[in-house]
C-alpha cells in the first residue's frame, strides 16, 4: 500500500524564547511523539529529562541531542518512576515543565479484558501520569511555578473500537487536567491537556494505518495533509512557554479539525 507524503515538518524555523534553558521533563521520550517532544524542546535550548522503558532508543536519542538526558524506566512499577524522576531532575538541575506523555494503545476486545490486563493499561495509561506529576510539585514550587501538560488522545471522542481500556484512561486526561489546574494554580502551576489526532509515527503506520484509515484522514479532517509529531511538539511547547502564562485548565485539540 502507497501511504501518502507524510511530511518533514522541523523545529528550526520555530522559536520560544522564554524556554531557553528551562529544565523539561518528558515520559516516554524514546519513540513517537515523545521523541519529537524531546528533540522540540531540546532545539529550544532546555535541559531535557525522558524515561523510556526502551533502554536501546532512548539511549540513542539522548547522545545525539545536548543537554539530554535519558533514564529507563517502566512507568508501571512506581517505586521505579519515583527513582526515575528523582534522577532526571538532579539531571536537570530541578524541573519547569513536566510533560505526561508515556501511553500504550495496545488494541484489545472488550471480552478479553481481565481484571489483570485492565489493571495494567491503567498502570501504562494514567496512574504514571500522577506519580510524575507527585515527584515534581516540590521543585516547580521552589522555583516559582511551572507547566504540566497532559496527553489526552482523540480516539474517545472519535468513539474508536478496539482499545476500550486505553480510550478510558485518556478520557480521563481531561478530568485531571482541570482538578490539578485549580489545586495547583496558587502556586503559578499551569496545567493543560493537548489531544493529538491520529499522528503518523512509526508505529501508527506500521500497525495500524491502511487504505480506509487514509481514506478517513482524507474525509474528515478539515485540512489535507497528515499530522506528525512536529506539530503536537510545537503546541506542547506554545503551552509550556510564557506565551501561555494565563492559560490553564485548557484541552487543546491538534487533530486537523476531524472531532
Amino acid at each position: 500500500m502507497n501511504h501518502k507524503a507524510i511530511p518533514d515538518v522541523a523545529f528550526s524555523g520555530v522559536t520560544f524564547q522564554s524556554l531557553q534553558g528551562r529544565s523539561v521533563i518528558i515520559t516516554g521520550g524514546a519513540s513517537g511523539i515523545g521523541a519529537d517532544l524531546v528533540r522540540g524542546f531540546s532545539s529550544q535550548g532546555c535541559k531535557v529529562g525522558f524515561l523510556d522503558i526502551d533502554a536501546a532508543a532512548g539511549q540513542a536519542l539522548a547522545q545525539d541531542l545536548p543537554d539530554v538526558f535519558f533514564q529507563v524506566c517502566d512507568v508501571t512499577d512506581v517505586d521505579a518512576l519515583r527513582q526515575a524522576m528523582t534522577a532526571l531532575i538532579a539531571q536537570t538541575d530541578g524541573v519547569d515543565v513536566l510533560v505526561n506523555n508515556v501511553a500504550n494503545d495496545a488494541r484489545h476486545t472488550i471480552e478479553s479484558v481481565t481484571p489483570a490486563y485492565f489493571d495494567e493499561r491503567v498502570a501504562t495509561n494514567l496512574r504514571p501520569h500522577f506519580f510524575a506529576m507527585q515527584a515534581v510539585l516540590s521543585s516547580m514550587r521552589a522555583r516559582g511555578g511551572g507547566a504540566i501538560i497532559n496527553m489526552g488522545s482523540v480516539s474517545w471522542k472519535f468513539k474508536g473500537t478496539g482499545y476500550a481500556v486505553y480510550a478510558t484512561c485518556k478520557s480521563a486526561m481531561l478530568g485531571f487536567t482541570r482538578v490539578l489546574a485549580r489545586e495547583l494554580g496558587g502556586d503559578s502551576i499551569r496545567v493543560n491537556c493537548v489531544v493529538p489526532g491520529w499522528v503518523m509515527t512509526e508505529r501508527q503506520v506500521k500497525l495500524w494505518l491502511d487504505d480506509k484509515g487514509e481514506a478517513a484522514m482524507d474525509q474528515n479532517q478539515c485540512l489535507p495533509g497528515r499530522i506528525v509529531g512536529a506539530d503536537i511538539a510545537h503546541m506542547v511547547m506554545f503551552l509550556a512557554a510564557d506565551t501561555a502564562r494565563m492559560v490553564t485548565a485548557q484541552e487543546f485539540v491538534v487533530d486537523a479539525g476531524w472531532s
